[in-house]
């Protein structure tokens, strides 16, 4: 080979190792019922700091109108890592326990698989809630056999975790498709000595009789070595191991991405010794800071391995803070919704109006600003294929709509597709919420009428004007209804619902939805 072909050679080479690196690596951090209001910079009246989000903000962005796709965890989960809302799936109320069919179908696209066709070492390290499939029943189980239909099965490379969250079983540190110490013992929630939930600690017992002799009305499977107060620092370890054998390749063009759901500060309210009497909101504060603590810890590794700057650090949280919002205020004056309405659970925007931050040094233009127009969770999936030049399929991401511009161009004029938003109670009073800049409209249920807001001149959501504004009413409503039918709120082809019709869309009858079906596919043709 002549030395200018070798160099030729040389050049592509370097210049493809080049474009590999481009990619950056990331880390999705996800808490549990952490409100607005719980991080320090989004609330000057916070009784507790948060130092390290508060940086992630400082040196990043701020998406001050965020939004998980539902008030509770188990349908956010579901949006955050598909990009669809849960409620097009068969599961239409409440969580699934532990043990369930996986509500992410094989074959759908999620964050961990797209990133994975895209080169990426995968990882889950944390809570997962979206259902697994375990060997045996409950009184029968073989943990020697594998667990199936869970995070491995959905793109992910490794995962180490718990099931779902601790007031169901099953409770034991699973690695892969197994838990290390089995989950033979059983216990239930006792009272925490610290706060008005529950605690899940030793002493266990070894048969479910036990359990119902001292009281236990939930059996939970637990194993011995299992105590809530460790859940933080075994994912932030994990995490950090797992970062370690993925190093080099980071640094040799294969990023990483991490998903790393965390179980604070949703109950059980456990922080560890050394946080206690920080802040001035009692336990509830010392388990956020605590939480604010690991991820300073996640960020240090970063800077320490000197790949900080070219990793895309998303954190955010599933909804709005636990009912305990309202013994807070009154106890501590402080308000973990930020004074938004209602909390978890709730179509207001307490429900689900989260915590949104983004940092990533090499990525964002004009660090330290804030971004006031809606994005939703749902939006990561088609904007991360966005930063990887990547089209998604018809049947992938169908409420995504990638807000990557707001990235690099401080003045782009991203303003997103109508957002929806589901409220939670798990009875039949789901809610639905439709909003579309400034203006949201709240859909009647089968027992509230319609409300309609101006967040922008009433964002604490005390002043109906709906009556006032039934044009805007009309027009919203037909939008919802096309995002329903279709299957979908960005373009592209029409993709069915999981489901037919069902009693939660109460503004409409089983009729019309079939009529505006037909239409719809109609008009595809």
């Amino acid at each position: 080979m002549s030395k200018l072909s070798t160099l030729l050679l040389f050049l592509l080479l370097f210049s493809l190792s080049l474009e590999a690196q481009e990619k950056p690596n990331i880390i999705v951090i996800y808490t549990d019922d952490q409100g607005y209001g719980d991080v320090s910079a989004l609330n000057s009246e916070a009784k507790f700091k948060t130092p390290n989000l508060d940086k992630l903000i400082a040196e990043g962005i701020a998406f001050t109108n965020g939004h998980s796709s539902s008030s509770i965890c188990t349908p956010s989960r579901y949006g955050l890592l598909t990009g669809r809302y849960s409620w097009r799936t068969y599961f239409k109320k409440s969580v699934l326990g532990a043990e369930s069919k996986c509500l992410i179908e094989d074959g759908r696209m999620t964050l961990a698989s797209l990133l994975k066709n895209e080169g990426y070492n995968t990882a889950m390290v944390g809570k997962w809630h979206l259902g697994m499939d375990f060997p045996g029943e409950l009184g029968n189980r073989d943990w020697s056999q594998p667990v199936k239909d869970m995070p491995l099965d959905k793109g992910f490379d490794y995962f180490y975790g718990i099931p779902a969250s601790l007031n169901y079983g099953v409770l034991a540190w699973f690695e892969g498709r197994y838990a290390k110490v089995p989950p033979t013992l059983h216990t239930y929630k006792k009272e925490n000595p610290r706060s008005s939930d529950y605690i899940v600690a030793p002493p266990y017992n070894n048969t479910i009789e036990e359990v119902k002799k001292y009281g236990g009305k939930k059996i939970l499977e637990v194993a011995p070595d299992f105590i809530d107060s460790q859940c933080l620092t075994r994912f932030t370890t994990k995490a950090m191991e797992w970062m370690d054998t993925k190093l080099a390749d980071s640094k040799n063009g294969k990023p990483f991405f991490l998903y790393l759901p965390y179980t604070s500060p949703h109950y059980p309210v456990s922080p560890l010794p050394e946080f206690k009497g920080q802040g001035d909101a009692g336990a509830y504060g010392e388990f956020v800071i605590e939480t604010d603590y690991h991820v300073g810890q996640i960020m240090n590794y970063l800077k320490e391995n000197g790949i900080d700057k070219n990793t895309l650090v998303v954190f955010t949280s599933d909804n709005g803070p636990e009912n305990s919002w309202a013994s807070r205020i009154k106890e501590f004056n402080h308000d973990s919704r930020g004074g938004f309405k209602e909390g978890k659970r709730s179509v207001y925007e307490g429900g689900h109006r989260v915590p949104f931050i983004l940092h990533w040094p090499a990525g964002i233009k004009n660090p330290g600003r804030q971004w006031d127009k809606p994005v939703g969770q749902t939006d990561l999936l088609a904007t991360f294929a966005d930063l990887l030049d990547v089209k998604l399929p018809n049947n992938a991401g169908e409420d995504s709509e990638s807000f990557a511009s707001v990235l690099d161009n401080p003045k782009t004029k991203h303003n997103r597709l109508p957002l929806i938003n589901r409220g939670d109670s798990g009875s039949r009073n789901q809610r639905y919420s439709i909003t579309e800049g400034d203006w949201k409209l709240n859909l009647p249920s089968a027992n509230k009428p319609a409300e309609l807001y101006n967040l922008a001149q009433d964002p604490s959501e005390s002043n109906n004007i709906a009556d006032s504004n039934q044009k805007r009413v009309i027009a919203l409503t037909k939008k919802m209804n096309a995002i329903v039918v279709n299957g979908r709120t960005t373009k592209g082809v029409k993709q069915a619902n999981d489901t037919g019709y069902w009693d939660d869309l109460a503004w409409m009858t089983p009729q019309e939805y079939a009529t505006k079906s037909k239409k719809s596919s109609e008009n595809e043709k």
